[in-house]
């Protein structure tokens, strides 16, 4: 298409952009001179080390292992609600009030909220990353849901399409880019959430290694931490979120 980059083009400016990015820290880092802002090697020396050692595999295994549990919650229940909302005016008038509630309350109070309801638990620490992620993944579905086209709808059921075929064949096409874009920005908020709940209430994962470093003010092993998940995340929208967007919205170009 006119004026999209081709993948390879594209590949190419991220990695210049990152590449950017490292420069400009090692020149941060050298004018500084300082332990507060170690130099890239610096850091992947530290991120090495903490490799190596095997602490920071065991680590952060957990925190994506809370990340994708929260993830497969929020966007289960957020889609059946924001579809029903995007279905329905009467239940769109009834939950939105509610919608507007969750949006708005601060997911420090969720998390504080869950872990006095029950426990320093991680039923207690999924369960407030989920609460916080289902809003905003209701607002982008019920958006989507409402936009549907009917009249394909109605195409669908004069030739007596069944259930199942218009559902896979024609309504959730419609919803996929909806769907796609809260499954990213669900990514985007969660993991950043799951970070406080470790802090808070765990005794192990990124966050809460993230604390302690923090008490010792290890700034290099704070940023190894913090490259390694950023990594993680990465990989995971260039390797899973990108190509499946791609297959699944293809119908459109």
């Amino acid at each position: 298409m006119a004026g999209v980059a081709p993948r390879g083009a594209a590949i190419w400016l991220r990695s210049l952009s990152l590449l950017g990015f490292v420069v400009v820290w090692q020149i941060a880092a050298a004018v500084a001179a300082s332990d507060l802002l170690p130099s890239p090697a610096a850091v992947m020396e530290l991120l090495w080390k903490h490799t190596e050692s095997g602490e920071l595999g065991h680590h952060l295994l957990i925190t994506l292992a809370r990340v994708a549990i929260a993830f497969a919650i929020a966007m289960a229940v957020g889609t059946a609600v924001g579809i029903l909302m995007g279905r329905s005016q009467r239940v769109d008038m009834t939950l939105d009030g509610l919608l507007v509630l969750g949006l708005n309350i601060p997911a420090l109070v969720t998390i504080i909220l869950c872990y006095i309801w029950f426990g320093l638990t991680e039923v207690a620490a999924v369960l407030a990353v989920a609460v916080n992620k289902i809003p905003t993944v209701v607002v982008t579905v019920r958006e989507g849901a409402k936009a549907v086209d009917r009249d394909l709808m109605d195409v669908a059921k004069v030739y007596r399409v069944g259930r199942l075929a218009t559902l896979f064949g024609v309504y959730l096409p419609q919803l996929y880019p909806y769907l796609m874009a809260a499954a990213r920005s669900g990514l985007a908020l969660i993991w950043k959430i799951v970070l406080v709940v470790e802090l808070l209430g765990r005794s192990n994962g990124v966050g809460f290694q993230l604390n302690i470093f923090f008490q010792f003010f290890d700034i290099g092993s704070i940023l190894a931490y913090t490259l390694a998940f950023a990594a993680v995340i990465l990989l995971v929208e260039a390797l899973g979120m990108r190509p499946l967007e791609r297959r699944i919205t293809r119908w459109r170009h």
